[in-house]
Order: C-alpha cells, then sequence, then structure tokens
C-alpha cells in the first residue's frame, strides 16, 4: 500500500462522463485547481491558444507533472513542461492516477504540487467502434466525436499490439451567443466616487461600455472631433456609448469575441509487447496527435500613435514645393485641422478599427509525435529490470490574421492627390503615394475616413499575416531494477534503483514584423532555449513491523542549468486493523527553471485586471500614497486639468508592459506533509471505502513572475520606491490616453517567491447491491485551508484560499445505479462560493474577505443501454438544469475576456446534450 494518497479515475468514469477531452473530466475533481490554458479561457492568448492543461492544488501547471505510463511526456507549450492533453486520446485510457504532494524523488522535478499518471489500455483482443454527437441547447458547441480501437494478439501468444484511431471536433461558442456577455461591459466599481461605500458596484454592469476605436474612424482635429454616421455620412462630434437622444458611435467588440475556441483533433495511438524469451520482452508505445484551433477576436484598434511617435498624422506635404493635401481627407476635417506639432503643416489624430482587414484569429495546426520502446524482464526470482527510450516532439504553426504592416500603413497614408503627375504615367488627379521608393513596391493610397474605406489595392498592400513556428523536443533514456534485498523479522525489504537521462529543447518564434512590434501587435522576440539533466534515484519499502512498513526514496539531479538537486521523500504506512490504515509522507521536492523561464527576452503582453492606486487622487491628501502619486509629473497635469486623477476608456484597457525571463535562476524547493487515514469497514458495511488526508505544501525560493497589482501596490503604497522603475506613465496626454495613465508595468521572473497550499481531501466510495440492481458512489471532496503566494521575501501573504478560482470547498459526487442492461450515472460538481481577489480589491479601499461570489452546483446525468454483449447505446446531458456561471464583469480581477465569468473554473458554455453508441466485436 502506498503512504502517499494517491486517487483513481477509472475508464468507466472516463465512459459515463461524455468528455471528449479529458480535461473536462479531470476538472471536476476537486484536487485540481483553475487551469493556465483550456479552449474557453484561452481566446486573447498569442500562442497555445486551445492547448488543455491541468494544475494541481492551484500551484501552477508548472508543478504539475503528467505521465504515460509512468514515463514523461513531451509539453505541448513551447519553453514549459506543460502537457497538451488535447494528444490524450480519452478513449484509449484504462485509468487516470492522481498522486498529490511531492513526488520528485521518484518522478523528478516538476512533480512539486503532485503527479497525473494517464495509463493506457493494453492486452485487449478485438475491435471496439465509438461515436458520439452533441451540442449546447444554444444550438452551437457542436461536438462529434468517432474512434477505432483493435487488439490482437500473435498466434503463438508472444505477442500482442493495440491501435486507436480517433477524430473528434468541438465547435465554436460566441460572446454574442450568450446574453450576459453579449454587449460590451465594465465594472461600475470604476465609476463610483467611494467604493469602499458601495462594494457591491463591482457586480454592476457599465452597459453598453463600448470601444472608443470604430470601424468608421474618429478624427481629432484641432479642437474639433469628427466621426461617421450610420449611413457613412461625416458629422461633428462622437458619442462612444450614446445617450438617449444620441446614437452610439463605438464598437461592440463582444458582437466578434469567442468564448468557447473550435477545436479539431485527430489521433493515433498504439502499444504492444512481444516476448523474446521466457523472462525478457520487448515493448513500445506510440502517439500522434494533429490538433487545429481557431481563434477570433475583433479587428485590431489602430491609431495615430502606433503609427507615429507624437501620435500625429499630417495631412498636408510639400512635394516638388507645393503643399498639396492629403487625397481622402474631407473638407469639414482638413478646415478644422491645425499644425500641432510645429512643422507647418496641419495634422490630425485618428482612431479606426480596422474591420476593412478583417478580423483578428488564429489558425494553429499542432502535431505532437511520441513514441517510447525498451525492454523488460526478470532477472531472477526476486529481482526485475526495464530500460527504455523516450522521443517526443510538438510542432505548431500558426497564422494570425488582421495585422498590418506600420511602416506600409504610414506610407499609404502619405498620399496626395497627383495634379503634378509624379509617377510621370500621363495621367493626374489619381491618389497617388507620394514617396517614389514605396510605389515601386506597389504602394496603394491609404483612405481612413468612413466606413469600409480601404480600397482592395491597400488592404492588399498593408495586410501583414503574423506566422508562429513553434518546436519542442524531448528525449530521454533510463533505466530500472527492482526486487528485494533482504528479509527483516518483519518481511522483506524492497529496493528500486534507476537511472534516467533527459534532454529538452524549445523554440518559438514569431516572423520578423511581430518580433518588432511592427504589425502594431505585441512585440514577442524569439525564444530558444535548451538544458539535459542526468539523474539517478533509490526507493526502499522497509517493513519495520508486520503492521508498519516505512517508504523512503532519495533522487540526486545534475542539470546543465543549475547544478545539481536534490529531492526525498520518507513515509510510514501502519495497518492499525483489517478496517483501518493511517499514512503519512515527509517530502522534499524540487524544480528546475523551464526554458522559458530561464530563456525568454522581453515580450510584450497586455495585463488586464489591474488598479491604479492614483486613480482619483486630488491636489492634495491621500497621505503617502497621494504624495507618491502626485510627484509625477504626468499625474500632476492630469489633475491641474481635472481636478484629480481621471482616467478614460483607453487608459483603463491599453495597459502594456514586457514579460522578461532570468538565465541566473535556480530550482525551488518544496516541502510538503501528508498524514492521512483509509477506513474500509469491510465486516460493518461492506463496499466502504473512506479516506481522509491533510496535505501541507510550503514551497521556497519559488520561481514566479512579480505581479503587476503588486508592483503598483508598493511604489503607491509605501512599499519598496524601486519597484515604480518598472512603471512608465505618460507625461502629457498622447491620442487617446491621458496624461499620467501607465503606458508599461513590466515584470520579471526571480526566485523571491515564496507559495503554499494546506487542506483536507476526503474520498467516498461505496457499491452494493440495492434492490434488483447494483448502486454505486464516489464522493472526493476538498477543504482548502489556506493558500497563498508570497512575491518578495519578507512581503505580507497574498492569501488566495477562498478566492475566485480557489474555492474553501469543492467537491465531486457519483451516484450509479445498473439494473440488467440499464446504466445510469449522475454526476455532481460543487464549487463553493468565493471572494473576489484581495490584491484588487485592496485598491479601492475594500475589504479582503467582504465581498464575493456564491457557489454553483453543475449536474451531469448519463443513460446507456445495451442491447447485447456488442452495443450499446448512451445518451446524457452536461450542467443539466442550465447554471448560468457567477457574474464577474469585465475589468475584475478574474475575469476571462468575452465571457463575464472566470471561463477556466466555471461553464460558461451552459446546457449541453450529447448521444452515442459503442460498438464492440
Amino acid at each position: 500500500m502506498s503512504s502517499a494518497p494517491i486517487q483513481v479515475i477509472d475508464g468507466s468514469a472516463i465512459d459515463s462522463s461524455g468528455s471528449l477531452n479529458i480535461q473536462d473530466l479531470l476538472l471536476e475533481n476537486p484536487a485540481f485547481g483553475s487551469p493556465a490554458i483550456s479552449r474557453t479561457n484561452s481566446n486573447f492568448s498569442t500562442a497555445s491558444a486551445g492547448v488543455a492543461t491541468v494544475d494541481l492544488r492551484n500551484l501552477g501547471s508548472a508543478r504539475t507533472l503528467v505521465l504515460v505510463n509512468g514515463r514523461r511526456y513531451v509539453s505541448g507549450v513551447p519553453g514549459s513542461s506543460a502537457v497538451d492533453l488535447n494528444t490524450i486520446p480519452s478513449q484509449f485510457i484504462e485509468r487516470v492516477e492522481i498522486m498529490t504532494g511531492g513526488a520528485s524523488s521518484v518522478y523528478g522535478s516538476d512533480a512539486v504540487a503532485g503527479v497525473v499518471n494517464f495509463v493506457l489500455k493494453d492486452g485487449y483482443e478485438g475491435i471496439e467502434f465509438e461515436g458520439q454527437y452533441g451540442e449546447s441547447k444554444e444550438g452551437d458547441d457542436q461536438s462529434r466525436q468517432f474512434s477505432f480501437t483493435s487488439g490482437l494478439s500473435s498466434a503463438d501468444g508472444k505477442g500482442q499490439a493495440m491501435f486507436h484511431l480517433g477524430y473528434s471536433d468541438q465547435g465554436a461558442v460566441f460572446s454574442r451567443d450568450r446574453k450576459r456577455s453579449a454587449v460590451d461591459q465594465y465594472s461600475g466599481i470604476y465609476f463610483e466616487d467611494d467604493p469602499a461605500a458601495n462594494p457591491g458596484a463591482i457586480f454592476d454592469a457599465v452597459s453598453p461600455f463600448y470601444s472608443s476605436f470604430p470601424p468608421q474612424g474618429r478624427f481629432d482635429a484641432g479642437d474639433s472631433r469628427f466621426t461617421y454616421d450610420a449611413s457613412n455620412n461625416l458629422k461633428n462630434g462622437f458619442s462612444t456609448n450614446g445617450s438617449e437622444t444620441t446614437a452610439a458611435d463605438g464598437f461592440n467588440r463582444s458582437g466578434v469575441r469567442t468564448i468557447a475556441i473550435p477545436t479539431e483533433r485527430y489521433l493515433f495511438a498504439s502499444n504492444g509487447s512481444y516476448e523474446l524469451s521466457e523472462n525478457h520482452s520487448f515493448f513500445f508505445e506510440g502517439t500522434y496527435a494533429a490538433t487545429s484551433t481557431d481563434t477570433q477576436l475583433e479587428p485590431f484598434p489602430f491609431a495615430s500613435d502606433d503609427i507615429y511617435a507624437n501620435g500625429r498624422v499630417p495631412i498636408e506635404f510639400e512635394v516638388n514645393g507645393a503643399l498639396l493635401r492629403n487625397a481622402f481627407v474631407p473638407d469639414d476635417i482638413f478646415n478644422a485641422a491645425t499644425d500641432t506639432d510645429g512643422d507647418g503643416r496641419r495634422d490630425i489624430f485618428f482612431a479606426k478599427r480596422l474591420s476593412d482587414i478583417g478580423n483578428r484569429g488564429a489558425k494553429a495546426d499542432r502535431d505532437t509525435f511520441r513514441f517510447a520502446l525498451g525492454f523488460e524482464g526478470q532477472i531472477n526470482d526476486n529481482w526485475f529490470y526495464d530500460t527504455y527510450y523516450v522521443y517526443g516532439k510538438t510542432k505548431e504553426s500558426q497564422i494570425s490574421s488582421g495585422l498590418v504592416n506600420v511602416q506600409s500603413f504610414r506610407q499609404g497614408l502619405a498620399a496626395v492627390t497627383d495634379t503634378l503627375d509624379l509617377d510621370q504615367d500621363g495621367i493626374t488627379n489619381e491618389a497617388i503615394c507620394i514617396d517614389e521608393t514605396s510605389r515601386g513596391f506597389n504602394c496603394a493610397p491609404v483612405n481612413i475616413f468612413g466606413y469600409n474605406s480601404l480600397s482592395q489595392e491597400a488592404i492588399d498592400f498593408v495586410r501583414a499575416p503574423s506566422m508562429l513556428s513553434t518546436s519542442v523536443e524531448q528525449e530521454i533514456v533510463g533505466g530500472n531494477v527492482s526486487g528485494d534485498l533482504f528479509e527483516l523479522p518483519a518481511g522483506m525489504i524492497g529496493i528500486a534503483a534507476g537511472f534516467e537521462y533527459r534532454e529538452e529543447f524549445s523554440r518559438s518564434e514569431f516572423d520578423a514584423l511581430q518580433q518588432s512590434g511592427l504589425n502594431a501587435g505585441n512585440a514577442i522576440p524569439a525564444t530558444e532555449g535548451s538544458f539535459d539533466v542526468t539523474e539517478y534515484y533509490v526507493e526502499a519499502n522497509i517493513p519495520l513491523l508486520e503492521s508498519v512498513t516505512m517508504n523512503a526514496a532519495v533522487r540526486l539531479s545534475d542539470y546543465s542549468t543549475v547544478g545539481n538537486t536534490e529531492s526525498w521523500n520518507v513515509g510510514l504506512d501502519w495497518a492499525v486493523s483489517d478496517s483501518l490504515r493511517i499514512r503519512a509522507t515527509r517530502a522534499r521536492s524540487t524544480r528546475a527553471p523551464n526554458i522559458d523561464e530561464l530563456f525568454s527576452p522581453p515580450s510584450q503582453t497586455f495585463p488586464s485586471g489591474l488598479n491604479d492606486p492614483c486613480q482619483g487622487v486630488t491636489s492634495s491628501g491621500g497621505g503617502a500614497a497621494g504624495d507618491a502619486c502626485r510627484a509625477d509629473s504626468g499625474i500632476a497635469n492630469n489633475i491641474a486639468t481635472n481636478g484629480s486623477f481621471t482616467l478614460n476608456q483607453s487608459d483603463l484597457q491599453g495597459i502594456s508592459g514586457f514579460n522578461r525571463g532570468n538565465p541566473d535562476l535556480s530550482e525551488e524547493v518544496g516541502n510538503s506533509v501528508t498524514v492521512g487515514v483509509v477506513f474500509t469497514p469491510e465486516e460493518l458495511i461492506s463496499g466502504l471505502d473512506i479516506t481522509l488526508d491533510y496535505f501541507d505544501i510550503e514551497i521556497d525560493d519559488a520561481i514566479v513572475s512579480t505581479p503587476r497589482q503588486f508592483i503598483l501596490d508598493q511604489c503607491y503604497g509605501g512599499g519598496d520606491k524601486d519597484f515604480c522603475n518598472f512603471i512608465t506613465r505618460r507625461s502629457t496626454s498622447s491620442g487617446n490616453n491621458s496624461a499620467g495613465s501607465i503606458e508599461f508595468i513590466d515584470s520579471g521572473v526571480s526566485n523571491s517567491g515564496g507559495l503554499g497550499t494546506e487542506g483536507v481531501d476526503l474520498t467516498m466510495t461505496y457499491s452494493a447491491d440495492i434492490g434488483p440492481g447494483a448502486f454505486r458512489t464516489r464522493l472526493a471532496y476538498t477543504y482548502l485551508i489556506d493558500g497563498y503566494n508570497i512575491p518578495l521575501p519578507g512581503a505580507a501573504k497574498d492569501e488566495f484560499a477562498g478566492e475566485i478560482g480557489a474555492s474553501e470547498h469543492k467537491a465531486n459526487w457519483n451516484f450509479g445505479y445498473k439494473l440488467n442492461d440499464f446504466d445510469f450515472n449522475w454526476s455532481l460538481t460543487y464549487i463553493g462560493s468565493a471572494d473576489f481577489d484581495d490584491q484588487f480589491l485592496s485598491g479601492f479601499d475594500i475589504p479582503a474577505g467582504s465581498i464575493g461570489i456564491g457557489s454553483v452546483t453543475y449536474h451531469d446525468v448519463q443513460a446507456s443501454y445495451h442491447f447485447n454483449d456488442s452495443v450499446e447505446l448512451y445518451a446524457g446531458a452536461n450542467n443539466l438544469f442550465d447554471k448560468e456561471p457567477p457574474r464577474i464583469v469585465t475589468g475584475v480581477s478574474g475575469s476571462s475576456t468575452g465571457t463575464e465569468t472566470d471561463a477556466g473554473t466555471y461553464d460558461p458554455i451552459g446546457q449541453t446534450f450529447y448521444v452515442g453508441f459503442r460498438s464492440k466485436f
């Protein structure tokens, strides 16, 4: 028996869930936190959108080790160790073993929070077909799944092999098709004069809260602002959200955004073995997965300051001594324009949604290939061995649309009516690009004024799809021996020892325009790196008494990046009686930094959910925070103009920054304790099994990115002023943005943090013959006592236990009843009430824990009928009662863009139905 707690999800639970992706089923288990990436929370990701990851204990996917048949699996996310569960076919899984707590001494780095081991089917003979179709109540999220599994043995019985072919297709769900997210909105807490007096405003949606970047354009000329009405007529004035008497001129981004990313998968898996002699066998495993995802979001918000440093676009040009005006500028805008930058020519500012270019989005094709082969056998009656070689590779090719070449756009804007026959083609009075060199590259004049204003030639000239190519490779050689060492009075000492050599490589490279930020998108340089590690381990099971066994293990690792590391664990298992066992484990785990954490150059991001501590500060008062804010010249200018530091929509939603790796990182060390009891009262209640386990995991020198809200609070909240160096504010108003507004907040990774979690797991299974049929039930419950991160040594704990995504109480309870050929299953998933992030609330002077969201219970059901031994039909419903997710409005920490909830924790799709069949021969 294991001294560490292990939960098992078997194949029947997978079948009764109707899940196309094993991630969906695992997330019902309360030991898992919200995933970093899923198809419902990654539509805005610049890479790896639609990948499916897992996160034990809310400690991060980098601290959860995913194995297949006990061996490592190649990452699906460049630069990290996170495995893409899209590549593991659900129908080919025999069971899933979930081991929580530190397990690095046995399995190696990354197992700080625990291990998820997928054990695949083997030894099957026959043929199995499966098909399934489903869709949501709204008619979207249409899903299809087909699979074929076959197993056979050689005539002499020495060889066996299994093969699996699978296909699945999950359709899109758009924000516009759910009432809660159909219209752009923003939390009302930002617009309260005294948020602490009315914290409930956090739930109030200011709606519509359209974007001020409209497809028809917004133009500032002199003291006037122009736009176009719905009939494409120029008008003076602009109202983003409109009023009772004025039509809205802004753009509803939610009309284009995606809640669930369409995901298509082709899967192949196989395994087999051949008996070379009585005591020695050869084995192999193979997996290939081709996954396609397609994200979609609103067209790009483009403005003058994306092109010109001062944000001013000239509409007059000196050509051959003559002053010519822009070929397309309307008279009213031209006449209102002035020279604002002192070059003697009129200029304007513009903001325009690039609908003519098309929606933004990314089509990604990922291919994962992995094989393992080796030998296993018996050395003598007491000793066994296995050796193996594993190779895995993930490649991704992504094309992103809706972007433009900024330099080409600038060249196209510099267009005049050719009264001078500049191109010497004998034709005058046509629009032409001024620059002769750009004309040689087919420069087409760009008209930004009004709806559908760009010609096809201009679209072709400025359009610049972004290309991403990634590659992840993993290569492993290892071996193990195990057997009985010698006998003690209480029994034999069992021992296992082994070694593993592993190489990891990752490369992620965008095209040149994306890397330099010249397509108006994020500036993301190429990241490339590698490391290797050699590891040795010894594990022993020592019977101290007839009823007490000690388990101990140690693992020594030598990394090319951080040098030598050590992991160990010691556990005790005491069989108090036939029905009661007590177990305890003390473990030290290590995690070496991954490739992104070590080698990532500054990469641009656009963080959300930040609260500027200076918002609302006036010319006096506010204590030390007020003084720190007013010390910034931009904030002081803003206060002088508005009376208090005031931010507009673009300021709130336009914060950028750069994330950085750190080649000087060292390993992080996790210390964990688990203590539990196992109760199996067979004589009292046959079929009942109960486990109760306490866990406590603390990570020192944790590899963390300093939270940006923490940086803001330190700079302006009386903390460490050095953090102000990570913040860049605008000294004057620029284009859409106000003086003093935040332009950049940078963050990097370091070994400066602490991370921890503490709680209790309860599992219960029971099965019995009740009435004419067989009843079964399984409960998994987690009580989260504590969860925290420490951004810097000496800093106060940032508690996350009980906050959104980490509820104190979570449970999953399954009930099943089988009567002859009929089988019924009911599953309840409970997510307890949760508070809003305390750091977010502190920015509004709202006490931590004073406001949050209520609990949610989801009901999933499935019924199946076996017509005979070969054919089974089944039907089911997920989220049977169409439970709406908790309201987490845009602007609030925890809200997934486009969903108005935390789409990684809660169901943003709603009620879905499915039907299917299984046929075995």
